[in-house]
């Protein structure tokens, strides 16, 4: 008989098990997990299926056991965990070839970046719902050169705004989705304020939130995970995402990003929207980045220095709104977090 279960991540051995067998699916146990179950036959693990916030993940059967609607089983016990923590829709990133088993049980195809992965969803808080708010807010941007740029500013930098102003001079309107997922150390409610105050004083640039489908954990989990295996999967399905249903919603006809010369992940990133936006008719343009003396004007070096109380640096590379903010109750918080993770990493430096 065929039992159903959580399985306790916080038991080394439970995660263990799960971790071994997700391998022999070329699947990857990373990223924001919160709840786990499992399949099994006489206790051995035959299936299993994983939340991370609204996002089911990993789902996985063993070779003999499938073709017997068990798969059906994994996600209605994921629906039915969403439903007990209050979440009404769900996603579902997956490999292309399980897209038809997906769409059988009524889940909708946002996009598919082939031969790697898809990004399907059910329920509430879709795709079309967030561009319908989006239109409703900005209009419909046609007859307009309306281009776009995506931003985590974590914090927001002098960097941030002249890529900002680059566009600004460049086009009628500007959209900048605003990176919601709340994985870096300055909060979104925080990050959104500096960057709507910070560019306040240029008329026709739209601070927006990208919501969950702009380098979210659906889209984009490696953006916040560096190094995984699942990195080309994953920048080009947001960068299909992107180009095929945001960018036709809102007639945007062009992208700007910052040059990255160092980071694995924003250059196979930058990689992919060249490539996808060239088959889809969508503009990208590559900006150097701005730089003070010998330095590159960058949120990494901003909180390097904060780490190290170099305020010199600090004054060198942000705007006035940022600097206003950093002196702030909620400002000084961050910075206790960003001293403490400094010298935990020390730490573990010397331990090893």
């Amino acid at each position: 008989m065929i039992t159903e279960r959580e399985i306790f991540l916080t038991d080394p051995e439970e995660k263990a098990k799960v971790v071994e067998f997700l391998k022999g699916f070329d699947l990857t146990f990373t990223g924001i997990i919160d709840y786990t179950m499992g399949l099994f036959d006489d206790g051995k693990l035959i299936g299993t299926g994983s939340l991370g916030g609204r996002v089911m993940r990993d789902i996985a059967i063993s070779s003999d056991y499938q073709r017997k609607g068990l798969t059906h089983r994994i996600i209605r016990n994921l629906q039915g965990e969403s439903n007990r923590r209050g979440i009404n829709g769900n996603q579902i990133f997956t490999k292309p070839k399980n897209v038809p088993v997906f769409e059988h049980m009524g889940f909708k195809c946002v996009a598919v970046a082939e031969p790697y992965a898809a990004l399907l969803e059910s329920g509430t808080d879709t795709l079309e719902d967030y561009l319908a708010r989006v239109r409703t807010f900005l209009g419909s941007g046609e007859g307009k050169n309306r281009g776009a740029i995506v931003m985590n500013c974590n914090p927001f930098t002098l960097g941030h705004r002249s890529l900002v102003e680059y566009a600004h001079n460049n086009c009628d309107e500007v959209i900048i989705f605003a990176v919601q997922e709340d994985r870096s150390v300055f909060p979104f409610s925080n990050r959104f304020t500096l960057i709507k105050q910070g560019v306040k004083d240029m008329k026709g640039v739209e601070v927006i939130s990208g919501g969950d489908f702009i380098i979210s954990n659906a889209t984009f989990p490696t953006y916040f995970i560096k190094g995984t295996d699942e990195l080309a999967a994953q920048t080009k399905l947001d960068a299909t995402i992107f180009a095929t249903r945001i960018a036709p919603a809102l007639n945007i006809t062009v992208r700007f990003v910052g040059e990255e010369p160092t980071d694995k992940t924003t250059l196979a990133y930058n990689q992919a929207m060249r490539e996808v936006f060239a088959e889809n008719g969508i503009e990208l343009k590559v900006i150097p980045r701005e730089q003070k003396g010998d330095q590159i004007v960058s949120a990494s070096s901003v909180r390097r220095a904060l780490a190290a109380d170099d305020w010199e640096t600090v004054y060198r590379m942000v705007p006035k709104t940022t600097l206003t903010y950093l002196r702030s109750e909620d400002g000084q918080k961050v910075i206790r977090n960003i001293k403490m993770q400094e010298a935990f990493k020390q730490m573990e430096g010397k331990t090893k």
